[in-house]
């Protein structure tokens, strides 16, 4: 594909051949929908093929860096088991191809972070959050296990002990908190966030472009060796939107009430 065939990405070069990608659904909160989402699986591609592009920065437009699925991407993928086999393909081509890709990527969180638009967030080589973002993996809220990029890269970032915790509770994460336990490589004030990753990637554009990819293709073989577990975290994700928890989990998000799931233990009596 050429980048003026994509949709929701915006493509903007910068000087030492850095590409600036913008995720550009603004008035979604930059949410993810089936056309999107196959476009974060594919643009890592084309870029490998861009001989104009050393360094890509990735972020998202106006007040969020991408607030996950949208309602209708989950009701296609339940109305259909095609649809869910699609759906599971591509979040692993988004982080198999960003794993695969020697260019660095840096990743520019300037605001809400949920679902695959974490999953680029986080599997950028260097990422930097506004110290407005706030982040969740979410899949927990929706009723599915964690899956996207969540298996493959955050015991690694933070350790299993908060890996677990979060993952689990799905609780939302401030920059600031996410520097401290390492989910994220810097946190800077908002207004300075796109300086310090334009910052960071002339500094990576203009440095020994071998070595810089090498350094990254060997540092990636830690995450494939965590391939198997997180193949099957995506098999085990992708159950869920079979399961009867799924439709309570959307519908107390449509209804902005805590969800009750039906497997939840009540008392007898």
């Amino acid at each position: 594909m050429k980048y003026s065939e994509y949709q929701h990405l915006l493509f903007e070069r910068r000087d030492d051949g850095v590409l600036l990608i913008t995720i550009n659904r603004p008035e979604v909160l930059n949410a993810t929908n089936s056309r999107l989402h196959w476009e974060l699986s594919r643009v890592w591609l084309d870029v490998a093929d861009d001989d104009e592009t050393n360094v890509v920065v990735i972020t998202g437009a106006g007040r969020a860096f991408s607030a996950g699925g949208d309602l209708d991407m989950i009701a296609q993928m339940t109305a259909s088991a095609a649809n869910v086999g699609k759906a599971w393909k591509e979040a692993g081509d988004i982080v198999y191809n960003m794993i695969n890709l020697d260019k660095p990527i840096i990743s520019a969180i300037n605001g809400v972070a949920v679902g695959a638009g974490l999953a680029v967030a986080f599997m950028a080589d260097i990422s930097i959050a506004s110290e407005a973002m706030r982040i969740t993996d979410g899949h927990l809220r929706l009723g599915v296990a964690a899956g996207d990029h969540a298996v493959i890269i955050w015991p690694l970032l933070c350790g299993m002990a908060k890996a677990k915790y979060y993952l689990m509770t799905a609780e939302f994460i401030d920059g600031k908190e996410a520097e401290r336990i390492g989910l994220v490589s810097l946190c800077v004030p908002a207004d300075k966030l796109m300086d310090k990753a334009m910052e960071v990637a002339r500094k990576l554009a203009r440095g020994p472009q071998q070595a810089v990819r090498f350094t990254k293709r060997s540092l990636n073989n830690w995450l494939r060796v965590a391939g198997p577990a997180f193949d099957a975290s995506l098999a085990l994700e992708m159950m869920g939107f079979f399961g009867a928890d799924l439709s309570e989990g959307v519908a107390a998000l449509q209804e902005k009430r805590q969800p009750s799931f039906p497997g939840f233990a009540k008392p007898k009596g």
